[in-house]
């Protein structure tokens, strides 16, 4: 006869594994983001994504060839909607953040904007491609890459990106 001891402790063990396994991925994201959300496998937004992490990015990709189709949504940041950051942003605020990863993709359509930072940031990654993203009323570059090589940033639009103290703006 199986103990109630060992049933708690099997349910306890599943409960630790959905957790783990659920922090560890992302597949299908919408809704409000509250802490950054790294992913490590295929991912796609099924919803518009409210992002209310502050002095971090909002998504981060975590492993190599990963693409994250945005399928038409739209990712917003804490930024004002109408002039971004009022002359002040917050770099570490980006929408989404690859850093250090080799052959990410990132596809839209689908918008990416109000972030007190970058819209995209790609930091020392190679082979990343940005297909088809809009992004709008961010603090700094809708899309900015530093360092790294190979990428492919094809099909775009960046509007009314940067600020008065940092008016790069676009790509």
């Amino acid at each position: 006869m199986i103990s109630l001891k060992r049933i708690t402790w099997f349910a306890a063990f599943l409960g630790a594994l959905f957790v783990c396994a659920s922090s560890a991925h992302a597949g299908d994201i919408g809704g409000t983001i509250s802490s950054t959300l790294t992913i490590t496998e295929d991912s796609q937004l099924v919803d518009d994504v409210t992002c209310t992490v502050t002095g971090a990015p909002c998504i981060a990709i975590g492993a190599p060839k990963v693409t994250l189709e945005l399928n038409g949504f739209t990712i917003t940041g804490q930024a004002d909607p109408q002039t971004a950051c009022n002359g002040a942003g917050n770099g570490a605020e980006a929408g989404i953040v690859v850093n250090t990863q080799m052959g990410v993709d990132i596809r839209g359509p689908g918008l990416v904007k109000q972030f007190r930072g970058f819209g995209i940031q790609l930091l020392n990654s190679t082979g990343a491609t940005i297909t088809g993203v809009t992004t709008s009323t961010n603090c700094f570059s809708g899309i900015f890459i530093a360092g790294g090589s190979d990428h492919r940033v094809d099909r775009n639009v960046a509007v009314r990106n940067g600020n008065v103290s940092n008016p790069c703006g676009g790509i």
